[in-house]
């Protein structure tokens, strides 16, 4: 359909006649995603129709909610291979003009910062601590403890933006970065707390990156989940899949929705997630 209809039918959502505007509402709908910039555009001359910008702002929200759902299905069903791009799928949630472009320039500009500090040749928990050091005492990354359960603490271009965030989100930017440099470096699923672990052929360790990349063992993970009461399983000690990471961070987001009272968004997001299963 050609521009100019397509704006003829927004105007004709302002009718006096409900049935008519329900028939073009389910007309609008059809075109899909593709018509948002009409829709922007006609919304920024509609200043002085409150009630119909609120349809278009609707209409806009369903779309891009649409193109949401429908690239992260994309994504799983293509083997979720980049994690970052799964994060980058979420962030358009919240905002939706975020290019996944943007976010590769960032993460770059981010890794260029640290790789020169890095040095060859050190035993893997002595690479892992100048590592810390730059993200945490240079870079200044760290926990958002003040907002734990704040939703921006789960998008990705929040929190390289504010370099605070929550336990996932700060494993997922410093578990890039160490990848990028060649470290095999891994997240791991742990109950209320997603840690890192390192792990090659006769060497493995973990880093708890929410406490400023602290190293710890298997031991440790065998006490916490004792005083959680639970039965030790090897998910608690392996690496995860992306797929696991982004299902985690969609939980923490619903959470954080539904302990703000957002009920909408909360909705959304456990659609969303369910149709990730």
């Amino acid at each position: 359909m050609k521009e100019p209809a397509i704006k003829a039918m927004i105007q004709l959502l302002d009718d006096s006649d409900t049935e008519v505007v329900q028939l073009v509402e389910q007309q609008i709908r059809t075109l899909g995603p593709s018509i948002i910039p009409v829709l922007e555009s006609e919304w920024e001359q509609l200043s002085l129709n409150p009630l119909l910008q609120e349809k278009i702002e609707n209409l806009i929200h369903d779309f891009q909610l649409e193109s949401m759902r429908n690239r992260l299905t994309h994504w799983k069903e293509a083997g979720g291979m980049d994690l970052m791009e799964g994060m980058w799928i979420l962030a358009t949630y919240r905002f939706p003009d975020y290019s996944f472009s943007q976010l590769k320039t960032e993460l770059d500009q981010l890794y260029f910062e640290v790789w020169p500090q890095i040095r060859e040749n050190l035993h893997p928990m002595d690479q892992i601590k100048v590592l810390n050091g730059v993200m945490f005492d240079q870079l200044k990354f760290g926990a958002n403890t003040k907002n734990f359960h704040a939703a921006n603490n789960s998008y990705i271009n929040v929190v390289l933006e504010s370099k605070k965030g929550n336990p996932i989100s700060l494993c997922v930017i410093y578990m890039w970065i160490a990848q990028r440099l060649g470290f095999p470096v891994y997240g791991v699923n742990l109950p209320n707390l997603f840690v890192l672990t390192y792990k090659q052929k006769g060497v493995q360790f973990y880093i708890n990156v929410f406490n400023k990349g602290l190293i710890f063992n298997r031991v440790d993970i065998d006490n916490y989940l004792a005083q959680l009461n639970l039965v030790p399983n090897e998910i608690y000690y392996n690496p995860c899949s992306n797929l696991e990471i982004i299902r985690r961070v969609l939980r923490n987001l619903i959470m954080a929705y539904d302990k703000a009272g957002d009920e909408e968004h909360k909705n959304e997001l456990s659609q969303i997630i369910d149709s990730l299963d």
